[in-house]
């Protein structure tokens, strides 16, 4: 039982980590993210961290465009959630959502992505719907997509 708390109160260490940049009026900015690969890992998300840097974040990938829903359940931090369409265009920006609450925060459209930041950071790096995220999940309309 103690091993199993002391795995869910760490830090997912274990992910995989993946620069990715914002493209916004204010300039680029180079965002060092985990990435959430299974299942376990978008739920534990950033679940009981404390802090996160402005140049920190952790993306939540899905293959197939959708509304994606989040919560903040055991998330001590104010976060802004950043979701993106599939080919990498910021669809909708939530700022400063409550820690520990279980209310619901929707993408409110089909997208592919949603990025978790540090509360505030998204207004501070001048990131605002239309804004481009580049990264190897997105496809900019013309180009071959990786994955």
């Amino acid at each position: 039982m103690a091993l199993l708390l002391a795995s869910l109160l760490q830090p997912a260490n274990a992910m995989r980590r993946e620069s990715l940049k914002l493209v916004t009026a204010q300039g680029e900015h180079v965002i060092d993210t985990e990435v959430t690969e299974t299942p376990a890992e978008k739920a534990q998300g950033l679940m009981f961290r404390t802090q996160l840097a402005d140049k920190a974040g952790m993306l939540f990938f899905y293959e197939t465009p959708q509304e994606i829903t989040m919560w903040m359940r055991n998330t001590y931090i104010p976060l802004d959630m950043v979701f993106i369409r599939a080919d990498g265009i910021v669809h909708h920006i939530e700022a400063y959502t409550e820690p520990l609450s279980e209310k619901i925060v929707a993408s409110r459209g089909d997208v592919t992505a949603c990025l978790e930041l540090a509360g505030g950071a998204a207004g501070r790096l001048g990131l605002r719907p239309g804004d481009r995220v580049e990264h190897r999940f997105f496809k900019a309309p013309g180009t071959p997509g990786k994955k």
